[in-house]
């Protein structure tokens, strides 16, 4: 089933403003956080602390020693990001939540590659203890992709 063009621009400024929030989130960690410590938000549990990440996710590639250049990394986010978008497109008429969950997906991946291509790496700044730093970016792919798992689980189609 086609999309209709409002539900399609819809769609397309819903990913922009989700990755206009990562953006300015990095911006503001680079202008606070860089050359600091961290900051504690919850003693023991939460800090905003900086940091550039090189690498994949839980420093996937380190430990199977690859070294990739940011611009290769960057540039399968964003074809990754596209290989989402065209899964979206194609489902046609969905529910609300399948299209967030969607947004945030493509959203995530769209603003960690900009990331790599504008920076060479990206700026990661919240840090759960005992978990590695991350970023708005990363919310975003964890929180769409669970949206779409536990619809899927719930036995809720993901296209109407």
């Amino acid at each position: 089933m086609k999309r209709s063009w409002p539900s399609a621009l819809l769609a397309i400024a819903s990913v922009a403003a989700l990755v206009g929030c990562d953006h300015a989130t990095k911006v503001a960690a680079v202008s606070a956080l860089r050359d600091q410590g961290p900051v504690s938000l919850v003693r023991g549990a939460l800090d905003l602390l900086y940091t550039e990440n090189r690498d994949v996710a839980f420093d996937t590639l380190s430990r199977a020693s690859l070294h990739l250049p940011a611009v290769a990394l960057g540039a399968f986010a964003l074809a990754m990001a596209f290989a989402v978008a065209v899964v979206w497109a194609r489902r046609g008429m969905m529910s609300w939540p399948a299209h967030a969950g969607f947004a945030m997906v493509v959203a995530g991946a769209i603003g960690n590659g900009i990331d790599r291509f504008q920076r060479g790496h990206v700026v990661d700044f919240i840090h759960l203890h005992h978990w590695p730093v991350f970023n708005v970016a990363d919310v975003l792919v964890v929180c769409g992709i669970g949206l779409l798992l536990l619809m899927r689980q719930r036995g809720s189609p993901v296209a109407e």
